[in-house]
């Protein structure tokens, strides 16, 4: 056992074993050996004194403990490997083992570079490990651990028993120095450990005290170890065995201590000399796979030959990559070169005018407009705009409601070849001054009554669209002069995004990038004429770009839907429904809420997914609910979305964002712009025909983030996300964060530096920070902490402060005042030592309710808010709230009140007691759900049943959509009790007894006054059990012939059951699972006794919660 020897004990043992049993051959005696100097014992006698106490500040023990603790501080808690899967809450151990060589010609340069800085050769081995892992995305500082012999008394040497003890390396990486600079490093840092290698590592870890884990080893996960000993030779000594030949026998480990552990032995010839190094890597198989741990092999040893050979190069210069590796990073995946339509965005659409004129195009409230009008309105504004000053590299703001007028004013921009400013009338108007003066537009395209809320900018002269002037300007003839079309160079649109200074930039979109993008979607997505696309993102956002043009260049029909729509998703369902959408685009934000309020509007439906990482849960639940779900990313600055994912049903539990678009070339980068390996983290940069112009009168951040593409043709540029993703081996981009102080949030981009910014500048604000908490699963939120300068500062002042510059989305939810910012050891602000706000911070001056409506709104509030009290004067977004937690309010309003009410009236009335007199006022209530006297003969599905009766009838009957829940029983089983309580349940539920038909209407369902649910009882044993459970499953339903239910009891031998219960997805959900239980085992209960369940009868049936919907 390690408790009572190591590996330096197997010399000593072997060759004292060896000797012993030849003695005992000879001549039957004991061997005749010199007594040991000291026995074990003595060693931890001696141990305790040389070391002394700690209580004793001149002891060796405090002074080793002094340096370690120093040594060690702001040691990183866990390198970033390139794993193949996350890391288990708890390590299982479970490992595997990958042998190589390091062949006598490379080991004899190792020891080359070691005698030339006069160092060993384990230092080499360790400083070209770190490197290698500092290329691979661990971070410059690397800690490795190692074991070290411990016998630092000759008279130890023979000895068995275990003096080892591991110490920590810290290697410094950073700076990227050459390898032999690094070396000299670790040779620096290992002589100072070296000296101080006495201290026990358990007494070293409760000294430094790192985060504690049962998924990882402290302070190290990585072990480097070098075996110098002659071991070999002691394993030669039993060949001294008198008539026996020994040899060794390799003992093969599925043990994993660490992450990884790599191991040397040094291989010596028949004089004892040593020639080459036989290493084993030992990695954790919860984190790699077999082919990752050998890859990293392979790069370890290009590498260290690399170095070894070259040791003045730079460690970031040394090539990791195989040629046919980097070929496949750089040109493979890149291979998305396409033919692009070389005309402008407006053209292609006059074209689809032509080949379809009566077409619907868009739709918007009770205006529809077809293609052939659409393209007449846009002509007719065009000349006026001309006659206005439009022209191309000009800009033209715009600022309309959400009306057919939208669309009309934007190709009607671009018909004079001009490019379109989008502004959000929600902003702050001082952000729109900002835009406005910094554009520096020829026009403001508006309406009379969108003039209050824009800000006064003589410079900019005003269209406004609803004058007489304008209306009779329209209806003037066209002339003899014709509209000039935009080229491909020229802007098609600004679009202001965050920015870290304080002040949002401006990126410029030529026509040739977005017609890039445009026909790839179009192509990608191949809608048609029959296709309709729900519009719901805010012109001001790029994204709106998709909705707006992907459909007008593919025959597709828009339907534009007000903003208040689309703040509230119970309105946002029923417009998809009623207007029969084909495809929608929206961020993850609104399709979790819109899955929370209806999930069955989702079905046939092509989802479209980007402007936030998708989470796993809500990428599996759209999976399951749409017809169709595409993950999409991209950059502003690259026009739109450059890469895209189709989610699957077996991928969606670790998304991606996949692939480039036509065109498009992604590279995943380090520091200095060489590609990384697959697997490995790194910065993602973009090229090709998406990449922009730049940012409007920024030349100096435009080369800063627009930067030489060195792996693409001479004179292209690629752009700098700041995202920091790593390719998949398959070749598919995975997202893991960010690598500055950007964020998105609920879809929007934002500078982090830009609030902080804005912050800073109150007079009352000494220094200030901003991040994202994500404090209750799935509700992030940005909280601001504050410094005061020499006063206190008020909370709802710094609101109005940063309200008034920035927009709502950008305000944060929480505010927190501290005396001063904590900070990490090397004087950083240290962001995880910030506290979490306090979310119930109720004014202290406000009024408890007054009325049962206000008690009950008090308490939604706080439900919502996750505060403990609120009362009748808080206002819901001061104390954190924001669009997502109002919709998810006024979802349980609904319920609670059974009160309709728009998302818009809690912006207005944010208050309890402003919003209770809003609904003392309000009129609109949801019909109750109640049973249907007398129901027509004919009963409809449900939105959700006709959706799975569609795919029934789409793939035939199959076992996708059984929903199987199995039971194993133990004990006395009445098998005549559970078929007769099984009929009871089918009684109960009309959905467990109905079966669907179709006619020249539609489908519709028939309920039955009984239905017979046969129990098909099957002996089997373990071994097959779950084969038989599989296949009782997997069996497909009629579901025009037969109920949706089934049942089976598999007998495992004398009291001892399984059973199974499948109901298909048309007759019930998981949550249909928890009744179906609890009314089962009371209907058993029951039969036992000989009696038939009493239970209240249902208030309704599913058939009349299918009427209820269609009323």
């Amino acid at each position: 056992h390690h408790i009572v020897s190591d590996a330096w004990s197997r010399a000593p043992l072997a060759r004292d074993l060896t000797a012993a049993y030849a003695a005992r051959m000879r001549n039957a005696a004991a061997p005749e050996w010199a007594p040991l100097p000291v026995q074990y014992a003595d060693y931890s006698l001696w141990q305790r004194d040389i070391l002394g106490t700690e209580d004793d500040p001149d002891s060796e023990i405090t002074r080793q403990l002094d340096y370690w603790t120093h040594t060690l501080t702001g040691l990183p808690d866990q390198l970033e490997l390139p794993y193949d899967r996350p890391r288990p809450a708890v390590a299982t151990y479970r490992g595997d083992r990958i042998p190589f060589d390091i062949p006598a010609e490379l080991y004899e340069r190792v020891g080359e570079v070691a005698r030339r800085v006069q160092a060993s050769p384990f230092m080499v081995l360790q400083a070209a490990l770190a490197a290698l892992l500092t290329r691979l995305g661990a971070g410059t500082d690397i800690p490795l651990g190692t074991p070290i012999a411990g016998r630092t008394d000759e008279a130890l040497d023979d000895l068995v028993g275990v003096f080892l003890n591991t110490l920590v390396l810290r290697t410094d990486t950073s700076g990227n120095p050459t390898f032999a600079e690094l070396v000299d490093r670790v040779r620096e840092r290992n002589l100072g450990a070296y000296a101080h290698q006495d201290l026990p590592f358990e007494r070293l870890v409760e000294a430094v005290n790192p985060e504690r884990s049962l998924a990882r080893h402290p302070l190290f996960q990585v072990l480097l170890t070098l075996n110098n000993t002659d071991y070999q030779g002691a394993l030669d000594s039993l060949g001294d065995l008198p008539g026996l030949r020994a040899e060794r026998e390799p003992i093969e480990s599925s043990v994993a201590k660490f992450d990884l552990a790599f191991g040397y032995t040094e291989r010596r010839d028949p004089h004892g000399r040593v020639t080459s190094l036989h290493g084993v890597l030992e990695f954790s198989t919860d984190l790699f796979d077999r082919r990752t741990a050998g890859a990293l092999v392979d790069r370890l040893l290009r590498f260290l030959d690399h170095a070894v050979t070259t040791p003045d190069v730079k460690v970031g210069d040394i090539e990791i990559l195989a040629g046919a590796e980097r070929g496949r990073l750089l040109e493979l995946w890149n291979d998305t070169a396409r033919e692009v339509p070389r005309r402008s965005v407006v053209e292609l659409f006059e074209e689809r005018v032509a080949s379809n004129p009566l077409a619907e195009a868009v739709v918007a409230g009770e205006e529809a407009l077809s293609y052939e009008e659409l393209d007449a309105r846009a002509e007719r504004l065009a000349r006026v705009l001309v006659e206005r000053g439009a022209g191309a590299e000009r800009f033209v703001a715009v600022a309309l409601p959400r009306s057919v007028d939208l669309v009309v004013a934007l190709l009607a921009v671009w018909k004079t070849g001009a490019a379109y400013l989008p502004l959000d009338t929600e902003y702050p108007a001082e952000r729109l001054a900002y835009m406005l003066d910094d554009a520096n537009p020829v026009l403001l395209l508006t309406t009379s009554d969108l003039t209050p809320v824009l800000p006064e900018e003589p410079a900019v002269p005003r269209l406004l669209l609803d004058t007489p002037e304008t209306t009779e300007a329209l209806s003037r003839p066209a002339g003899d002069r014709s509209l000039t079309r935009p080229a491909l160079a020229n802007p098609a649109y600004v679009i202001y995004t965050s920015g870290s200074t304080g002040r949002p930039k401006g990126v410029v979109v030529p026509q040739g990038a977005l017609v890039n993008f445009l026909t790839a979607m179009r192509d990608r997505f191949e809608l048609g004429a029959g296709d309709r696309l729900v519009a719901v993102t805010t012109v001001g956002f790029d994204i709106a770009g998709l909705e707006l043009f992907v459909p007008l260049l593919s025959g597709a029909s828009i339907t534009l839907a007000e903003r208040d729509v689309v703040r509230d998703p119970a309105a946002l369902c029923r417009l998809v429904r009623s207007a029969g959408a084909s495809v929608m685009q929206a961020t993850p934000s609104l399709w979790r809420a819109m899955l929370a309020e209806d999930a069955s509007a989702l079905a046939g439906v092509r989802v479209l997914v980007g402007g936030e990482a998708l989470p796993a849960d809500l990428a599996e639940a759209l999976v399951q609910r749409a017809m169709s779900v595409i993950n999409l990313y991209g950059p502003t600055e690259t026009t739109i979305w450059s890469t895209e994912w189709p989610v699957t049903a077996e991928g969606a539990r670790r998304p991606r964002i996949g692939r480039p678009i036509a065109n498009t070339r992604v590279y995943v980068l380090d520091g200095t712009l060489r590609p990384v390996p697959a697997g490995v983290p790194g910065e993602l940069y973009i090229a090709g025909d998406g990449v922009v112009r730049g940012y409007h009168g920024r030349p100096g951040l435009t080369s800063e983030r627009f930067v030489a593409d060195p792996h693409g043709p001479s004179g292209t540029r690629m752009y700098r996300t700041g995202d920091l993703v790593r390719w998949t081996v398959d070749g598919e981009l995975e997202y893991l964060s960010r690598v500055d102080d950007q964020v998105k949030l609920r879809g929007f981009r934002i500078e982090l530096g830009e609030i902080e910014a804005v912050l800073a500048g109150h007079e009352r604000v000494a220094q200030a920070a901003v991040l994202v908490r994500e404090d209750r699963p799935g509700d992030r939120r940005l909280v601001a902490y504050l410094v005061p300068a020499a006063e206190a500062v008020e909370t709802a002042e710094v609101r109005a402060h940063l309200a008034a510059h920035l927009p709502d989305y950008m305000v944060p939810s929480a505010f927190v005042t501290l005396g001063s910012f904590p900070l990490t050891p090397n004087g950083k602000l240290d962001r995880r030592a910030l506290p979490a706000p306090d979310y119930d911070q109720g004014t202290s001056e406000g009024r408890a309710p007054r009325t049962p409506r206000e008690d009950i709104l008090c308490t939604l509030f706080a439900e919502v808010l996750g505060a403990g009290s609120v009362t009748i004067d808080d206002d819901f977004f001061a104390l954190g709230g924001h669009s997502l937690l109002a919709t998810k309010l006024v979802s349980r309003i609904r319920t609670v009140l059974d009160t309709e009410i728009a998302v818009r009236r809690l912006f207005e009335a944010p208050t309890v007691a402003e919003l209770a007199a809003v609904l003392d006022n309000a009129t609109g209530t949801r019909k109750p759900l109640r049973a249907t006297v007398s129901r027509p003969d004919r009963v409809p599905l449900s939105y959700a049943q006709r959706r799975l009766w569609f795919l029934h009838r789409f793939e035939g009957p199959s076992a996708t959509y059984n929903l199987p829940v199995a039971l194993r029983m133990t004990g006395t089983l009445d098998q005549e009790a559970l078929r007769l309580a099984l009929a009871d349940v089918v009684d109960r539920h009309e959905s467990l007894r109905t079966v669907f038909a179709e006619d020249a209407e539609g489908p519709y369902q028939i309920v039955r006054d009984t239905a017979e649910v046969s129990l098909t009882v099957t002996a089997t044993d373990e071994e097959h059990l779950p084969e038989d459970v599989d296949r009782a499953s997997r069996a497909p339903f009629e579901l025009s012939e037969e109920p949706p239910l089934r049942a089976f009891l598999f007998e495992l031998g004398e009291d001892e059951y399984v059973l199974l219960a499948v109901v298909h997805h048309i007759a019930g959900d998981a949550w249909s699972m928890g009744p179906l239980a609890q009314d089962l085992t009371a209907a058993y209960a029951a039969r036992v006794r000989g009696a038939a369940p009493e239970w209240a009868p249902l208030p309704v049936q599913y058939a009349d919660y299918s009427l209820w919907q269609r009323d």
